[in-house]
């Protein structure tokens, strides 16, 4: 059966639906960068929360600042901007339900006025972003906003009609400031270290190319709260639009799967009030710094850690490389041994229970998480994920190779071939300049390591780095992933 508002009682009893109607809501978040990852989080939390009959005045309305985001408004807006979200694991306690918490988009191509307007209107307190790690236009090596690109330019020059995230930004609060209507917090949902703190840096940087009083008003009145997220969602394939339809007898052009398993905890900062999110299981801190150190390093460093080896093994699946015990010995290797000791304690968290629950979420048979997915945008990735633990084992004196492996199993895969002769492309907006580091053999180790903006200036200046490296890149083009795994568990 179809999707959308005038079939939802008679949807299968399998599944929840709002107990809300769509007009009894109004929005209060305007979200930016509407994909999977926020329709199973945010989205999912803000809808939980409305079901409870509350904060009916914080709905959500999406704001596509992309041509690629068209056809998802198209798919939404034809099912009255429900959809599912699709829980798949491997016990029979998983829930899907059909979520109602968005209820709009506006696309930036159809109208800046419209996407201006709505972001200026009182109503919305709180702009939400997930724009990917990439995203906030910040030279990891440096750690400053890179002004010079063109895109920041262009909006510099026609700040009228900007495209870009930071560009809508500062003409919203522009005409909010004008108007004398309070600033709305701006509440980063990506996952990397800091993001509200990285959020307010690249903001400012362009307030302050543009208009120094504007950027001392944000600066005073406008709010960045850090989050740590988390829920492996994976891309949705035809086959789980399929799965859906044959176990629930629903038809959706654009649901979402997720594993069970969710996580947000959250900075209690905010301009202009925010949703008593805490109702529905999230967890608001002062200081959100110690879980974050911990998800990023060892869910995000070991996703990493696994994925790179797996695709060059010939895996094509995150559940794959988890069925393979050499993987999962080194996996639980490197965050015992190489990230556990660099963590601060974080509060209510058992890191070794934290560390058993992500092996089995990893192996999560059901949700089948492509590698492809997890192994997207290494470039931006390494210097969030990878490079401090890095850094740290080199400052602290440690033993190298397993993280090194990591490192050596991306370059390898920047090839684009793996040991089986199968080829594929490389899913990161810098693939170019990255296969060009790895093209002449004898050169990977300079040219590789020698990317500041990657991996900063210590890597490359530590000998016994350098020398690590090299021993994987060896070990794995001569006797490939297995004997090298088996190589480091036995030392």
């Amino acid at each position: 059966m179809k999707l959308n508002r005038r079939n939802l009682d008679n949807l299968t009893h399998k599944v929840e639906k709002p107990t809300y109607l769509a007009s009894d809501t109004r929005h209060g978040i305007a979200h930016i960068g509407v994909g999977g990852f926020h329709r199973a989080h945010q989205a999912f939390y803000t809808d939980a929360l409305m079901n409870q009959g509350r904060d009916l005045d914080w709905g959500i309305c999406g704001i596509g600042l992309r041509s690629e985001d068209r056809k998802m408004r198209d798919d939404l807006a034809g099912q009255d901007y429900l959809y599912t979200l699709f829980e798949l694991g491997d016990s029979d306690d998983t829930q899907s339900r059909i979520i109602g918490s968005i209820s709009d988009m506006l696309l930036a191509e159809d109208s800046i006025e419209a996407v201006l307007d709505k972001l200026a209107s009182p109503d919305i307190r709180i702009v939400s972003l997930t724009i990917t790690e990439g995203g906030y236009c910040i030279d990891d090596s440096s750690g400053e906003f890179m002004a010079t690109l063109p895109q920041i330019q262009q909006d510099l020059a026609h700040p009228k009609q900007p495209r870009t995230v930071f560009g809508v930004l500062f003409a919203a609060l522009a005409r909010r400031r004008a108007a004398g209507t309070a600033a709305f917090t701006v509440m980063s949902c990506d996952n990397l270290p800091h993001n509200g703190g990285v959020a307010r840096k690249a903001l400012l940087a362009y307030a302050a190319l543009s208009d120094a009083d504007l950027h001392d008003w944000i600066a005073t009145h406008v709010s960045f709260p850090n989050a740590m997220v988390d829920r492996i969602t994976p891309m949705t394939s035809n086959a789980h639009r399929l799965q859906l339809h044959d176990q629930l007898g629903i038809d959706d052009d654009w649901p979402v799967v997720c594993e069970p398993f969710i996580q947000w905890v959250l900075e209690d900062k905010f301009s202009d009030g925010r949703p008593a999110w805490e109702t529905v299981g999230v967890q608001m801190t002062d200081d959100v710094t110690p879980y974050e150190e911990m998800k990023i390093k060892l869910l995000n460093g070991s996703h990493l850690a696994l994925t790179y080896l797996g695709f060059l093994k010939g895996y094509r699946f995150v559940h794959e490389t988890m069925n393979d015990p050499l993987f999962v010995a080194y996996m639980r290797a490197y965050m015992d041994l190489d990230v556990t000791p660099q963590l601060a304690p974080v509060p209510g968290i058992d890191l070794t229970a934290y560390k058993d629950t992500l092996v089995e979420r990893f192996s999560n048979q059901a949700i089948a998480d492509q590698l492809e997915r997890v192994c997207s945008d290494g470039s931006s990735k390494f210097p969030k994920f990878t490079v401090p633990t890095l850094n740290r084992l080199i400052a602290d004196g440690r033993e190298l190779k397993r993280a090194a492996l990591v490192v050596a199993a991306w370059a390898l895969y920047l090839k684009g071939v793996d040991e089986n002769g199968q080829t594929y492309a490389i899913p990161d907006p810098r693939a170019e300049f990255c296969q060009a580091l790895v093209k002449d053999d004898a050169l990977i180790v300079q040219r590789l390591l020698g990317v500041e903006e990657i991996f900063g200036g210590a890597i490359a200046q530590s000998a016994e780095f350098v020398a690590a490296f090299e021993w994987c890149l060896n070990s794995l083009r001569d006797v490939g992933v297995t004997a090298t795994l088996e190589h480091l568990a036995q030392h």
